[in-house]
């Protein structure tokens, strides 16, 4: 059976209109699909700031001795005029720009600085930058404590202690340190810093 002109121009232009209907709504659902991947995409460029700090920050230990509470007033001639709080201040802004964060530690007891050593070893730190005032001198139990530990640790000095009093000369923590930095001030504390990242990121 012959269908008429006018049913044959209306099933054409209802066939028609179907293809323009079904185009219309495959390209609205790319246009969804694009924004729901452009979404998922955004998420990962931009992690949380939890996510951030469960993942990809490291934790370096600042620890510092005996008498490193003074500075800014003991022999401001040989340590400079900046104080402790100052340090851990630059070193903490330091941490943050690199996503690592710098933990401070400061004491006048052998024991305790000890019990900080052992405590970093369980805690996740991923390197130690130490001042150990006179203690460098002589404390065996210090240097027995960095030997014991596996976290690499940086022994740093504000003044050049080879160019001052002849028992100062001697370290012996040096030899149980991956380095020992002297005589740059407070920018030793930093060339710690950035060797220590450095030494984490062979290790990665």
């Amino acid at each position: 059976m012959l269908l008429s002109d006018e049913k044959l121009c209306e099933k054409r232009y209802t066939s028609e209109l179907y293809e323009i209907l079904l185009y219309d709504r495959m390209f609205l659902m790319g246009i969804l699909f694009r924004c729901c991947q452009g979404n998922d995409l955004n998420r990962k460029r931009s992690p949380s700031a939890t996510m951030l700090k469960g993942l990809n920050m490291g934790k370096i230990l600042l620890l510092n001795g005996p008498n490193l509470n003074l500075l800014g007033k003991r022999e401001p001639g040989v340590y400079g005029k900046e104080t402790l709080d100052q340090l851990e201040q630059n070193m903490k802004a330091l941490g943050a720009s690199f996503e690592t964060e710098v933990s401070c530690f400061q004491s006048n007891h052998e024991g305790e600085l000890i019990d900080k050593l052992h405590s970093a070893n369980e805690d996740g730190t991923q390197g130690i930058i130490f001042n150990p005032g006179a203690f460098t001198h002589y404390s065996y139990a210090i240097r027995d404590a960095v030997a014991g530990i596996q976290v690499p640790l940086i022994e740093v000095h504000i003044s050049n202690v080879h160019a001052r009093e002849e028992f100062r000369h001697t370290s012996v923590i040096a030899p149980a340190a991956i380095g020992q930095i002297v005589g740059l001030g407070f920018k030793g504390y930093e060339l710690a810093f950035h060797a220590l990242l450095d030494i984490q990121k062979g290790r990665g």
